[in-house]
């Protein structure tokens, strides 16, 4: 457990997640006080770390105690020419990081960066011709990015730059289907998800209700449509006629003449049959993914994922057979019971399948995972050297040819490392740079979509969110539909969405 007293300015939000980062095991227990005492004495017996953040308007004092170390601190004051928020806030980082990493011995590879984005200031300053040494320099001075993630960051920011280049996405927008069905649920999924046995007879009351959302949201913007994107859950857990119908609706009441995109994710190999891919095929999409997360037996029946590695390959093969000529493959680091070598026969195999784009993800236990709730029945399977894996993977892509063009991160990653798409020239998914350096306005339609109205002029971003339960948005659409009504009446006029 680690002991966090906090006195004056509030800064939990900002300081909470680095000092998780150092010690993502440990229960953080935290203390706050509006006032900082005249005099902080630390005299009673201390059992483990704690620290002090004495956060005054112009000054901060980071204090560090251990039974078995002695005093660590940091400070800094503020000229009235210095000081702002974001500038207090980014010193704190670095003071805490700098306490941190004398008291553990050991740093972090993203440095004092906890958000989604870590590229996003690299894109924005690639976008602006800054040079790349002074990029290099501001992400290692500002934010103590190890040179490894710097040149990583770099990579993406280019190819992110390349592709927008290309896409007049300030004039467009994107839209997100939402299908919250699976045949089960992996051990550490915490999107909304429903597994299809015990809720089919949702699907149809599900699919009329998103049927009104997309005929309402094909009249809510007055701008061109760049990406559609279906994910889930696992969308092809509908019928081939029920994608149909999803598919005929969104062009029904879409105009689709200039989208350069549209993806269906048909992650699950058991939700997939030569008659759905053939829909997909004659409906117009063209970016599918087929996600093995690994192919290890063992590995799969371990999550909770009731396939075998042999309709993976059946599944990615029928695609092509049939004619998907942009496919994906997610596989996720430090799944329950891997090593390294498990991570180099899952690439093996991949390798031999060929596809066009590979998404690797680092494992992230989230609180409504399985993994989180039930920890004690996984507690034996925890995987080894997570950071082995992924130098295996960035080896893999590299000699096959794969280019890391959009990365994000998630709270609670093993070994604080990142989740990366690599993808050949020509195959990016436009969709996830779009979203993930918040580009373009994004209607997020069905349960647990989370719109996102991107104001370019103002830099500026809003969320409306639907409700996550699958009955809640049957029952309560018209409701969904009313908050983006009401969040664009309130737009002022003249303001650029």
């Amino acid at each position: 457990m680690i002991a966090i007293k906090m006195y004056g300015e509030d800064y939990e939000q900002d300081i909470r997640p680095l000092i998780k980062s150092f010690y993502p095991k440990e229960e953080l227990t935290i203390e706050k006080e509006s006032q900082v005492p005249v005099v902080v004495s630390h005299t009673e017996p201390i059992d483990g770390p704690t620290m002090e953040f004495l956060l005054q308007k112009d000054q901060f004092e980071v204090r560090y105690y251990e039974s078995q170390k002695p005093r660590i601190d940091r400070s800094m004051k503020f000229t009235q020419q210095t000081l702002n928020r974001s500038i207090y806030r980014n010193a704190l980082h670095r003071a805490t990081y700098e306490v941190l990493y004398e008291a553990t011995g050991h740093g972090l590879p993203w440095g004092t960066l906890t958000g989604i984005r870590p590229t996003k200031q690299v894109l924005e300053r690639l976008e602006i011709h800054e040079p790349e040494a002074k990029i290099r320099e501001f992400m290692g001075s500002e934010y103590y990015c190890s040179d490894e993630k710097i040149d990583l960051s770099l990579q993406v920011a280019r190819r992110e730059n390349e592709i927008l280049s290309q896409l007049d996405y300030k004039n467009g927008y994107s839209v997100y289907v939402g299908i919250p069905f699976c045949p089960s649920t992996c051990n550490y999924c915490s999107f909304t998800s429903y597994p299809l046995g015990r809720f089919e007879h949702l699907v149809e009351p599900y699919l009329q209700s998103l049927t009104k959302e997309i005929e309402y949201a094909s009249r809510a913007l007055n701008k061109t449509l760049s990406t559609i994107y279906v994910g889930g859950g696992t969308p092809t857990t509908l019928s081939a006629k029920q994608l149909e119908y999803l598919l005929d609706t969104l062009y029904k009441n879409f105009d689709t003449k200039q989208t350069v995109e549209i993806t269906v994710e048909a992650g699950r190999p058991d939700s997939i049959t030569r008659e759905k891919l053939q829909v997909l095929k004659d409906m117009g999409v063209n970016r599918i993914s087929i996600n093995p997360q690994s192919m290890r037996q063992k590995t799969l029946d371990l999550i909770g994922r009731h396939h075998t590695t042999e309709q993976i390959e059946e599944a990615f093969y029928m695609a092509r057979e049939i004619g998907h000529d942009n496919i994906n493959m997610d596989i996720i680091l430090g799944l329950s019971g891997e090593n390294p070598e498990d991570v180099s026969y899952t690439l093996e195999k991949i390798g031999k399948m060929n596809p066009d784009d590979l998404t690797v993800h680092t494992l992230a236990i989230k609180r409504a995972a399985r993994l989180n709730t039930n920890a004690a029945d996984y507690e034996k399977y925890a995987a080894t050297n997570v950071e082995e894996m992924q130098r295996r993977a960035v080896k893999f892509a590299k000699e096959h040819n794969y280019l890391p063009y959009y990365l994000y991160r998630q709270k609670n990653m093993a070994e604080n490392l990142e989740n990366v798409g690599y993808a050949r020239l020509g195959k990016e998914g436009i969709y996830n740079v779009l979203i993930m350096e918040e580009k373009q306005t994004i209607l997020a339609l069905g349960a647990g979509g989370s719109s996102k109205f991107v104001f370019h002029d103002e830099n500026r971003i809003e969320r409306v969110e639907n409700v996550k339960s699958v009955i809640d948005y049957v029952g309560r659409v018209d409701e969904m539909i009313q908050r983006k009504v009401d969040f664009l009446a309130n737009v002022k006029e003249g303001v650029r969405l």
